[in-house]
């Protein structure tokens, strides 16, 4: 078959490399946080970062944290459904257009590293403490960083001139 055939029909599909890439590294990170760790107990890495086991049952911030396990099931279908946009929209999305795959990518990796958490725990593994003095930032983790990375990167891609609207 052409290349040009196989590329239109897979859209940016390839780049969900980049999604299981993702994965793999949240779920290797965690793996190690577990079994290393202890709950609540920080391991000083350097200034201003600590290593710091949390279990998350919220959201961003711990939102949602008392919420119960009705929260918990809410939250694995909320991400299952934008992981499946996701996927749909890269594999509509044309192949040449990595300011937009790319981003996907690490949002779709990230959400389906901490639904994994959920559905297996209950709660999503979280380890990555970020302080300065005595303010500590919500413990995070490889998918977090690669949402927020991701959106970051998507919301700048659409906000960019394109070529045809520059001057």
């Amino acid at each position: 078959m052409p290349k040009d055939v196989i590329s239109r029909d897979s859209g940016a599909l390839p780049w969900v490399w980049l999604s299981v890439g993702i994965f793999v590294a949240d779920q290797l990170t965690k793996y190690l946080a577990t079994t290393y760790l202890n709950v609540h107990q920080p391991v000083p890495v350097m200034p201003l970062f600590n290593l710091t086991l949390v279990h998350n049952t919220g959201v961003a911030f711990s939102f949602l944290s008392n919420a119960g396990n009705l929260a918990r099931w809410l939250l694995v279908a909320l991400a299952l459904v934008v992981s499946t946009i996701i996927v749909w929209w890269l594999k509509r999305l044309p192949s040449g257009q990595r300011i937009t795959a790319i981003p996907l990518s690490l949002i779709l990796g990230g959400a389906i590293g901490n639904v994994w958490d959920r559905i297996q725990y209950g709660y999503v593994v979280d380890f990555i403490d970020l302080y300065y003095n005595d303010w500590h930032w919500p413990a995070f983790n490889i998918a977090d960083s690669a949402i927020t990375v991701g959106a970051v990167i998507l919301i700048f891609g659409t906000l960019r001139p394109r070529p045809e609207q520059a001057g």
